[in-house]
């Protein structure tokens, strides 16, 4: 679970240092950050994602265990799967600027909500994420 919440948030210290060069770029890297910490929350709760559906099934158990309080970030997770797939699979899939810049900042709120989960459970655990504070005081 550490090891996937530490991917996640190499990922979005990547999308940071892209986020106003390459929209395509930080959005695939938001969204697969979002797809490692809800994979971790998974694990953290028991579950395993075994099927041939691994990316839908994240998004769905992400919903069901972060619940209504986190709908707004869970939905936008679901809308991020989706565009990812035509962004993957089809050509000519258009992205705003704004679409990578929300799902930056989604990625941000989801990666501290989940990491603060397992540091819940796990309160020696050394993993720290500064991207989101560092970014408030900037802005």
């Amino acid at each position: 679970m550490e090891a996937l919440l530490r991917e996640a948030i190499l990922d979005l210290e990547d999308a940071d240092k892209i986020l106003h060069l390459a929209e395509r770029a930080t959005y695939l890297l938001a969204y697969n950050a979002m797809l490692k910490a809800g994979r971790a929350l998974m694990l953290l709760e028991g579950y395993v994602p075994d099927d041939g559906a691994q990316h839908k099934t994240v998004v769905e158990m992400t919903n069901a265990i972060l619940g209504g309080h986190f709908r707004h970030l869970t939905e936008q997770f679901e809308s991020m799967r989706r565009k990812r797939n035509e962004m993957t699979y089809e050509a000519g899939t258009l992205l705003s600027n704004s679409e990578a810049q929300r799902a930056f900042s989604d990625a941000i709120a989801m990666v501290k909500k989940i990491l603060g989960d397992l540091k819940c459970q796990n309160p020696q655990m050394e993993l720290k994420f500064e991207l989101g504070e560092r970014r408030d005081k900037e802005g």
